[in-house]
């Protein structure tokens, strides 16, 4: 993809040969060691007999388990995934939705979009072309703007939240653009554009793209999770600074940033710029960037797609030069448990569900496949 290459060619320089932690064999083989444990994981004790993985919170840990699998190698005839297909087969909507859960029908529609494409894309025969055609028309009505006469003045234009159109926020938005992305939406597509102008607004940048009343109070590159439309007291809430801004935080600003390419963003954009500048500033595999180990996998899967969909190998931090597949292959094979499943001691977003944990680790060990050269 020409966008790819040309963040990866222009935005930071050629790094200099360093000696890795790791052979590149080496590490590639522990990612596929516990790659592989976690897999056993979830086909063993992490799947219900009826194919879900976590139905008590819908149907979306099942459709990113089946994405993380196929990514990482798995046939469709592998009972992980034949089991899960299955169940996502029978939450498909009369309107077009794959969803369990009417309040998360956009969140959960999309990352079953995420997962039948990838599975069309193993099978090569377009067995699920009509279900993707009927649940792209499906989220794509659901965008605020999408035919609901919302101006583009309006902060929320081109948003999209959990389950449609009530407060959008930028995570929400990010899978709608990764599930457009992932059947082949070009970055010139109407939706697309909508997404961007939601999402160039969740970024603390003043200049272009930004017209909110925090566009400037920041001004680090981050981005941020909502656009809030009520007056607030800054006093109230963590997310703010002392004087009225929104916190950048990590895997917000890696959403953001990935959004930013999908949507066609080129190396010169000072959006791009300013988030990998944000980006090389607070790099961590230990941590979510200003939320700590809140999200801390949920940040992972969106480090890892970030920056795989940059072209990226290297970052440049104030420590020196990272090789992001290598730390993170490193460090979630530190924290992998025994039964090879992954766990989140806080509970923020239900990250204290293994289920829910190992699939983010597997999205996010797929994203660093194949060491950087």
């Amino acid at each position: 993809m020409i966008v790819n290459i040309l963040l990866a060619t222009a935005l930071l320089a050629a790094p200099p040969e360093a000696e890795a932690p790791s052979s590149p064999s080496s590490v590639e083989e522990q990612r596929a060691d516990i790659v592989k444990k976690g897999l056993t994981f979830l086909r063993d004790k992490g799947q219900d007999a009826d194919g879900a993985i976590s139905p008590r919170v819908g149907s979306g840990v099942t459709s990113l388990a089946i994405t993380a699998g196929l990514r990482n190698g798995l046939k469709l005839n592998d009972p992980l995934v034949t089991r899960g297909l299955k169940y996502l087969e029978s939450k498909i909507q009369t309107d077009g939705g794959i969803y369990a859960s009417d309040r998360l029908r956009n969140y959960e529609t999309c990352v079953a979009i995420m997962a039948l494409a990838e599975a069309n894309r193993v099978a090569g025969d377009g067995r699920y072309d009509t279900a993707l055609k009927n649940a792209e028309r499906f989220v794509r009505g659901l965008q605020i703007g999408a035919g609901d006469g919302i101006d583009k003045a309006d902060p929320h234009f081109g948003g999209v939240g959990y389950s449609g159109k009530e407060r959008p926020d930028l995570s929400n938005t990010a899978f709608l653009i990764e599930a457009l992305h992932a059947v082949d939406t070009p970055s010139n597509d109407v939706a697309l554009q909508r997404a961007l102008l939601f999402v160039s607004r969740c970024q603390n940048l003043e200049g272009e793209g930004n017209d909110t009343q925090f566009a400037d109070k920041v001004n680090d590159g981050g981005f941020y999770y909502v656009i809030p439309t009520e007056k607030i007291d800054p006093s109230t809430s963590e997310r703010y600074t002392p004087n009225g801004g929104l916190r950048s935080y990590g895997s917000m600003t890696y959403a953001g940033f990935k959004s930013l390419v999908y949507s066609g963003l080129t190396k010169d954009d000072p959006r791009a710029k300013a988030a990998l500048k944000w980006i090389s500033q607070h790099y961590s595999v230990s941590k979510n960037p200003g939320q700590g180990r809140a999200g801390l996998f949920y940040y992972y899967n969106t480090l890892g797609s970030a920056l795989k969909a940059s072209g990226l190998d290297v970052i440049t931090t104030p420590d020196g030069e990272q090789t992001w597949r290598t730390d993170l292959v490193q460090q979630l094979a530190k924290s992998q448990r025994p039964d090879g499943s992954w766990v989140n001691e806080n509970r923020q977003w239900f990250e204290n569900d293994p289920r829910l944990c190992t699939a983010f680790a597997l999205l996010s060990l797929a994203h660093a496949k194949g060491e950087s050269k």
